[in-house]
Formats: C-alpha cells, sequence, structure tokens
C-alpha cells in the first residue's frame, strides 16, 4: 500500500476536533475559569489587531485554496473571529493613553448593563466613574510636557539651536517627519553640523533598533530622527525635546492619537518639551493640545496639592541582547544574493562543504532564511548523492 503525508497538518485540525465547517476553533481560553480577567494593553492598537487576524488569515488561505494548495477546511484553522473573542472574554480591563471609540463605548455599554442587573442583585458596585478611570498621576510626578507651536519657515536652523541646547545639558532629543526622504536629508545635514545623530528607518530590525536606542541613552548619539517615532511604551529618560516636523499635514502619523502618542516620548523627563513646525493649526493639533493641556494641569493641581516635587526617571540600560557583527563585511553580506545552486564540475563533497560554509556565514549573520534555504539545498545533495 501506498503511505502519503501531509505538511502542515494542522490547516485540518477541524477532523481532530469533530468541530462542524465554520465552528471556531480551541484556543487557550477554553483553558481558564469563568471569571479570568483579560487586560489589553496598548488597546487603541491590540483592539485593531485582534479584530484583523482573522481576516488576514482567511484572505491568505482564500488564495491557495482556489489554486490547489490547501484543502478548503483548511479555513476553519484560524484565529478567532472579533465578536467570538469578545464572547470568550467576559470581564476586559482596556489599557491605552488614547483609548479609541470602540473601547470606550463598549466599556460604557458594559458599565449600564452591570448597573441594571446590580440593581436587582444589590451588589456592591462602583456609580462614580462609569467604567472608565484616568491615571495621569505618575509615581516621579512629572506632568505632561510643554507644547510650543513655531512656524515652518527657518524650521532646521530652530531646531539645531533647539538640539545645540540639549547637547550641552547632556539631553536627548527625538526628531519626527513624515517622509523617509526628509529624515534621510535631515539627517545628514545634522551630522554634517557636527551633531551625533542616527536615522531610525523600517528597515532596521527590531534588535538592531533596540541597540540604536541604547546607544542614544548612553549617549552614542544625541538625536534619533524617524518617520514614526510614536512606540508605545518608549521610555527614554533622557528625551527632553520631541520635535514634530510638519505637524499641520493630517493623516495617520498625525492624527489626533499620533500626536499624543509622539507627545509622551518627552514625558520621562521634568524638563520634557514638544515643538511642533506648522503654519496652521489643525483639527488634530488642537484635540491633541487639549487633552496633553487638561493633563497636565490635573497632574500640577495634584503636586501642589501633596507637596511633590517631580524627577526624571532612574532607569538601567540594558546590556545587548545578542552581540551582533557589525562589520561592513557583514553588512555588505546581507545585501548580497545567496546562491544555492551546486556549482559546476565539482563533486558532491565540495559542494556540500561549500554550501555549509555559506550556512554557518548566514546564520552568523542572522540570515535564517537563507540558512535555511542552504541546509536544504545539501540535503538535496546528500540525498542524490547517496
Amino acid at each position: 500500500r501506498e503511505i502519503g503525508y501531509c505538511k502542515g497538518i494542522e490547516n485540518y485540525s477541524r477532523y481532530f476536533d469533530g468541530r462542524k465547517p465554520g465552528a471556531p476553533p480551541y484556543s487557550l481560553l477554553e483553558f481558564f475559569p469563568d471569571d479570568f480577567l483579560t487586560v489589553i494593553d496598548e488597546s487603541h492598537i491590540t483592539v485593531s489587531q485582534i479584530r484583523g487576524m482573522y481576516n488576514g488569515d482567511k484572505a491568505r488561505k482564500e488564495t491557495l485554496i482556489d489554486y490547489g494548495f490547501r484543502l478548503p477546511s483548511a479555513l476553519d484553522n484560524r484565529p478567532l473571529q472579533f465578536d467570538e473573542f469578545i464572547e470568550r472574554t467576559p470581564q476586559v480591563v482596556y489599557t491605552s493613553a488614547t483609548p479609541g471609540e470602540w473601547e470606550i463605548t463598549n466599556t460604557l455599554r458594559a458599565f449600564n448593563e452591570t448597573k441594571k442587573r446590580v440593581a436587582t442583585t444589590h451588589e456592591p458596585f462602583e456609580y462614580s466613574q462609569r467604567g472608565v478611570v484616568e491615571l495621569f498621576i505618575r509615581p516621579t510626578g512629572i506632568t505632561d510636557p510643554e507644547i510650543q507651536i513655531r512656524g515652518s519657515k527657518g524650521q532646521i536652523e530652530n531646531l539645531l539651536v533647539e538640539i545645540k541646547d540639549r547637547v550641552a545639558k547632556k539631553e536627548r532629543t527625538l526628531v519626527t517627519t513624515l517622509t523617509k526622504r526628509m529624515s534621510e536629508d535631515l539627517a545628514e545635514y545634522l551630522a554634517d553640523q557636527d551633531i551625533k545623530v542616527q536615522y531610525l528607518h523600517s528597515d532596521i530590525d527590531t534588535l538592531e533598533r533596540s541597540d540604536i536606542l541604547n546607544d542614544l541613552r548612553k549617549g552614542t548619539y544625541d538625536v534619533i530622527v524617524g518617520i514614526n517615532l510614536l512606540r508605545e511604551g518608549l521610555d527614554l529618560p533622557e528625551v527632553s525635546l520631541v520635535a514634530i516636523l510638519d505637524a499641520d499635514k493630517e493623516g495617520f502619523l498625525r492624527s489626533e492619537s499620533s500626536l499624543i502618542q509622539t507627545m509622551g516620548r518627552a514625558a520621562r523627563h521634568m524638563d520634557g518639551k514638544v515643538i511642533m513646525y506648522a503654519d496652521t493649526i489643525t483639527k488634530s493639533m488642537q484635540r491633541a493640545i487639549d487633552e496633553v493641556d487638561r493633563r497636565r494641569k490635573i497632574q500640577e493641581e495634584y503636586n501642589e496639592k501633596n507637596s511633590i516635587t517631580p524627577y526624571s526617571i532612574q532607569k538601567p540600560i540594558r546590556d545587548q541582547m545578542i552581540k551582533r557583527d557589525t562589520t561592513q563585511k557583514a553588512k555588505n553580506y546581507t545585501r548580497e544574493k545567496v546562491s544555492i545552486d551546486k556549482p559546476l564540475n565539482v563533486d558532491a563533497k565540495t559542494a556540500i562543504k561549500d554550501l555549509t560554509t555559506q550556512m554557518e556565514e548566514a546564520a552568523k549573520n542572522m540570515e535564517f532564511e537563507r540558512a535555511a534555504m542552504l541546509r536544504d539545498k545539501i540535503d538535496d545533495i546528500k540525498k542524490n548523492d547517496s
């Protein structure tokens, strides 16, 4: 008899689980007790990601099914749909500096439903916050940063003066632009002015990005220029200035939420300041400024009432997680196309030795996909030669 095998057998888990077509898959949520609590951090991003996982998985698999690479039942090995996830997480805490409309609406709805229930069951229930709790007070007493708006005319020269002032105080600066070209040009200009600057772009991988941010904290760089520096949870206590160029260009990177997140990068330093370079004040800018000013007022009043003197965060600088080869040879190697063809007129033993050297070099430079391709080629040569 012929014995077949199937790669990716997990795609057909419905047959093993005994589920009906279209039924949701089992997940780790099935193992939790009925009263477990779910905490969704940075919910303004995470909720959208949860919502999009099912659609992304479906779109990818439908293409594979249409061309015969998967059976239709592969669609049932999938992430939970958003409604299915919500059904399985009855108690949720959403945490975010900029919560989205959905989180707030859903929280108020759940609050009102609970309020109606406890009216008949007489359970203890706190009515004051309506399900939304604002936490603006930091243990360090640091307030949200001061915001200034300056015109775009002469903005680079003005920015250079501000940066030099921070350099003299051994403080750091983040500059966010809207385009890759502008980031590159600005980084080059600052370097020409003897500013220790690094351009943080999308091609930089996660580990190298962490190293660059640590180098900023150490003083290897005084300035980082980038397009998207609004990363949630980016704690850089040494940063006292965040400069936002083209702040009046409406769009995702200049939306109310993005502006608040970006300005928050200056909220780890007691002298934190934000400068928006803009010729007009957009609705997003005004809403973001109003919200930051509102929070700052609450923080200042609390500090005064409780005799709190703000102090900057004391945060250790982590060592490199992985020692990386950053020589020019390694950088050039990652740009080269790795040949996985067996050289002509070369015996199998020599070819395997050469490809093994390439594979080890690829792994050393963290080119794991290329290393895997080379490994597979080596296996093929060994099978054909045996």
